[in-house]
């Protein structure tokens, strides 16, 4: 079997090797590395051997039978559909196919069952902050039903790539020479500042980030009438996403019903702890896999409710991006077996 990963230098595709070298595949399955010509002949580590990158063609990725695409959605949308036409299975990290009803968005943990007989085409892995939100969401989904979600999220530079995460530690650095921070990527200074959206402004009040959420939600859970609301921002943070979330359940429950759904979830590490300097946070999950989720609430002076709020966090590179692709690919390999 030959596995190719598309993006191989960039943030994703090189946790997307990490995560290749520590699953499930077994070792006479070959991982090829494609990048862009001025990455050609770079070398990335891969279980104790050095992998050198090619330069990507058509040509060089023929039979492979997956391929991991992390090269951005112009490149997707260019490339992806003359892969997956060569007989090989494209799971693309992009947002170029996300919302095409005819390929399947999925998180494992969610709407795996999808995938089963899926052999050829495109598989899109969703955004970062739909994943991790919707990991925490679907086992409430399954046990209570859903009325509405409202969600605030609070993402790392490291969601821009290796491009946010330098313009984040040159402002760091500029601050600490008492200087004016350049800012390129960003349309204000990210470092010491907080911004209040992600993207373009699509409808004239929902910044793209935001869009994502919903439409995403909508498409993997099969809720499209579900009410989504979404605020995202960005915050001087280098990985991991968090994310404040408000449900309202379908029916009434108690905190116990809701603990025991979360510690039963899959993907999920549900944290009870009223420690402060132990509750779930990007310096402490950083290159963790899972999603963690902590601070359950009940509406105020409730002891049951149909509105629940709680507090999410998860490495957007791992659980957000490779992690899932990943994983994605395990589930197809499950099947293909089975």
């Amino acid at each position: 079997m030959r596995i190719g990963v598309v993006g191989a230098t960039g943030a994703v595709g090189r946790e997307m090797i990490e995560e290749l070298a520590e699953s499930s595949l077994t070792s006479d399955v070959k991982v090829e590395l494609f990048a862009s010509p001025r990455s050609e002949g770079e070398t990335i580590a891969y279980r104790g051997e050095t992998l050198k990158v090619n330069a990507y063609s058509l040509e060089k990725v023929k039979g492979c039978d997956y391929i991991l695409m992390s090269a951005g959605g112009t490149f997707s949308k260019a490339h992806s559909p003359a892969i997956s036409s060569q007989d090989s299975v494209v799971i693309d990290n992009s947002s170029a196919f996300r919302m095409d009803p005819k390929i399947p968005l999925i998180i494992p943990e969610v709407n795996g069952d999808v995938l089963q007989g899926f052999t050829q085409g495109i598989i899109a892995n969703p955004n970062c902050s739909t994943i991790q939100m919707l990991v925490a969401i679907n086992p409430l989904k399954l046990k209570f039903g859903l009325k509405m979600i409202v969600v605030a999220t609070y993402q790392s530079v490291s969601g821009s790539g290796q491009k946010g995460i330098k313009e984040l530690s040159d402002q760091l650095q500029d601050y600490l020479k008492f200087e004016k921070p350049n800012h390129v990527l960003y349309p204000q200074p990210i470092a010491s500042n907080v911004l209040s959206a992600i993207g373009p402004f699509e409808d004239g009040q929902n910044c793209e980030e935001e869009l994502k959420m919903v439409n995403e939600t909508h498409k993997i859970l099969g809720l499209p009438g579900l009410p989504v609301l979404a605020t995202s921002a960005r915050v001087p943070v280098f990985a991991c996403h968090s994310e404040a979330i408000n449900v309202q359940l379908g029916r009434e429950a108690d905190l116990e019903e809701v603990k025991q759904a979360f510690k039963q979830a899959p993907g999920l590490i549900y944290n009870e702890t009223t420690s402060q300097s132990e509750l779930p946070s990007p310096f402490h999950c950083t290159g963790k896999k899972e999603v963690f989720v902590a601070r359950l609430r009940t509406l105020f002076g409730e002891p049951r409710s149909e509105w629940f709020q709680f507090w999410n966090v998860a490495d957007n590179l791992k659980k957000g991006a490779a992690t899932n692709a990943v994983q994605i690919l395990e589930h197809l390999l499950k099947n293909k077996s089975s």
